[in-house]
């Protein structure tokens, strides 16, 4: 059953590489600090994904000033993803859905990502932004079928003010 505005966000724990080392990334230890921001992207080192990130790198200001807290999460090893962040400048935290379970839990996962090039990589994140507020419950979604096309990111802020 999708997810809906107003269910409870399914918990996760995931990993994100940091300078420390591997490190696990738990959703209900982030409830209640602030809200948060979950992007699932489909793949690291493509053009759009890259594009999505690094604006939100650049205007990460713009989340903190509204009390929200941003993670990009996709399939890619921790070190796929370090690699990009570091390639291309993208500052926010990486988790790694590595066996794609929590883009399942999120209604998310592509059943054969890009059928029309025959690519039969099922479990792929479709690109997609979720806003949970302190008290875990998601207060917006949007979800994109098509992996070229940016969520509502209009949306998202405008949500995350109504929470101020």
């Amino acid at each position: 059953m999708a997810i809906q505005v107003g269910d409870k966000a399914p918990d996760f724990t995931l990993v994100t590489k940091t300078a420390e080392g591997p490190q696990l990334v738990k959703l209900s230890d982030e409830i209640g600090k602030s809200n948060i921001v979950l992007l699932f992207v489909p793949m690291a080192f493509t053009g759009v994904c890259t594009t999505e990130l690094c604006d939100i790198s650049g205007g990460i200001s713009e989340y903190e000033a509204l009390d929200a807290k941003v993670f990009g999460i996709s399939g890619d090893s921790p070190f796929a993803q370090e690699a990009w962040a570091q390639k291309s400048g993208i500052t926010l935290p990486l988790l790694s859905d590595y066996e794609h379970n929590v883009a399942k839990a999120y209604g998310v996962a592509y059943e054969q990502f890009l059928p029309e090039a025959n690519l039969i990589m099922g479990g792929v994140a479709k690109r997609s932004a979720f806003v949970i507020d302190k008290e875990g419950v998601v207060r917006f979604l949007d979800i994109q079928d098509h992996p070229k096309d940016l969520p509502d990111f209009a949306g998202v802020k405008a949500t995350l003010q109504s929470l101020a």
